[in-house]
């Protein structure tokens, strides 16, 4: 790594916080759409689908929230091996066209009411297509962190991946919480919920200019040769073992995430709590994963990933559940928040040590198509997390079930993080 990208203090120069921002500006618009339609899932799936009871309109839009993590592994694959082969800054670079013409079909798409039944369909291809791009941004957008990161920063580096994400989480639910602010429920009902998409919209204009100039990392330059597309195959089924193993790393995460972010407006209404209030206690989240992120992302580096991992799946397992039932056995805003508080540091507890060490457990020639493979497996159970807690509530009755669904992604996550070594070759 040359001189010109470090600084004397070991810190990162200007030039390399503008590769971090470049990078981070599109996760954040793929995480700021897909927290907008689980914000308002209840007002898109009255838009998008045949009228018919509230609680199984519901359902249809959460189940097309989670259709799209299904394109993910698919995406994670292609567009991986495009990444592995042509360079980091192209695959961003077309991760970020596709995503941009998802959002763009989500936020224009007609009624149900104006057009039928080709809504859903268009609503459905959209979701698909965010999907497909989304399987490998976060791949691309983690190696390349990784690959630029100043040694020994390597998991500070790598959290702003996830910390660019809760800004999105954070800025999602103020426009929600302002949209109910100065608009009626029939409103937002009808029209509202559109102005979130749009506003999604005009942000992809600036993100293109920003990743237009973005650098290829040295890394990757260094390599020299292209990979072939079979040779990147036959190097994903060598390691096929270390993919799995990622993918169940990765589940804790994604659960977690979801379950505290993109379900808990969906949750806060079957626990008849004040959608504005709920709206808060999201944004909230969002600022506590902010600030978690980067500070335990830089104590791995410090102590290690393996300390970190262990501890958090191990507290998830002992107290997502019993943290639940307090909260279902009388429902106040106060309490949520406090639970989704301490789910939070969880999360981005782990999340911080997790994602930087899939980047070390993959090899390094296949580093962003195992990556983004593992991650993808995992997400497409994760994704389908509000649609799973809020089916299991309508078949249990019983609210404090999300905790039992985390507990269960936590114990697998622990097996994986005792079971799986660092590549030989983490770089």
């Amino acid at each position: 790594m040359s001189d010109a990208t470090i600084g004397r203090s070991g810190k990162p120069s200007r030039s390399k916080l503008g590769d971090v921002l470049r990078v981070a500006s599109g996760n954040f618009l793929e995480m700021y759409d897909f927290m907008v339609f689980g914000y308002f899932a209840a007002a898109i799936g009255n838009a998008y689908f045949p009228p018919g009871d509230a609680f199984g309109t519901l359902l249809k839009s959460l189940a097309t929230f989670g259709a799209g993590f299904l394109m993910r592994p698919l995406g994670a694959v292609v567009l991986g091996a495009f990444t592995d082969r042509h360079g980091r800054r192209a695959g961003l670079l077309l991760t970020l066209a596709l995503m941009s013409l998802g959002i763009v079909t989500l936020a224009v798409t007609p009624s149900y009411a104006t057009i039928g039944a080709l809504a859903p369909i268009l609503v459905l291809f959209g979701r698909l297509l965010q999907g497909f791009s989304a399987g490998a941004e976060l791949g691309n957008v983690s190696v390349y962190l990784a690959e630029i990161a100043t040694p020994g920063r390597k998991g500070f580096y790598v959290s702003w991946q996830s910390a660019s994400q809760q800004v999105a989480v954070v800025a999602a639910a103020l426009v929600g919480v302002l949209l109910s602010s100065l608009l009626g429920p029939a409103q937002l009902a009808a029209w509202g919920w559109r102005v979130p998409l749009l506003l999604g919209c005009a942000v992809v204009p600036f993100v293109f200019l920003l990743r237009r100039h973005l650098r290829e990392s040295d890394e990757f330059e260094r390599r020299g040769e292209k990979l072939d597309p079979g040779a990147i195959m036959r190097g994903l089924w060598r390691a096929r073992a270390k993919v799995l193993a990622g993918m169940a790393l990765v589940l804790m995460t994604t659960v977690s995430f979801y379950l505290i972010t993109a379900n808990t407006p969906t949750f806060g209404k079957l626990l008849d709590l004040p959608d504005r209030d709920v709206l808060w206690v999201t944004a909230a989240v969002g600022a506590s994963n902010l600030a978690w992120l980067p500070v335990m992302g830089a104590l791995s580096d410090r102590i290690g990933r393996k300390p970190i991992l262990i501890a958090c799946t191990m507290l998830a397992i002992l107290t997502a559940y019993p943290a639940m039932l307090w909260l279902a056995a009388q429902p106040t805003i106060g309490k949520l928040i406090t639970v989704e508080l301490w789910l939070s540091a969880l999360y981005a507890s782990y999340n911080s040590a997790m994602v930087v060490y899939l980047t070390e457990i993959v090899p390094r020639h296949v580093r962003a198509t195992g990556f983004s493979l593992a991650y993808s497996l995992a997400t497409a159970i994760g994704g389908f997390t509000p649609f799973a807690v809020t089916w299991l509530i309508g078949r249990t009755g019983n609210h404090a079930v999300p905790g039992l669904w985390l507990s269960g992604a936590a114990a697998i996550s622990l097996a994986a993080t005792l079971l799986v070594e660092r590549s030989p070759d983490p770089g």
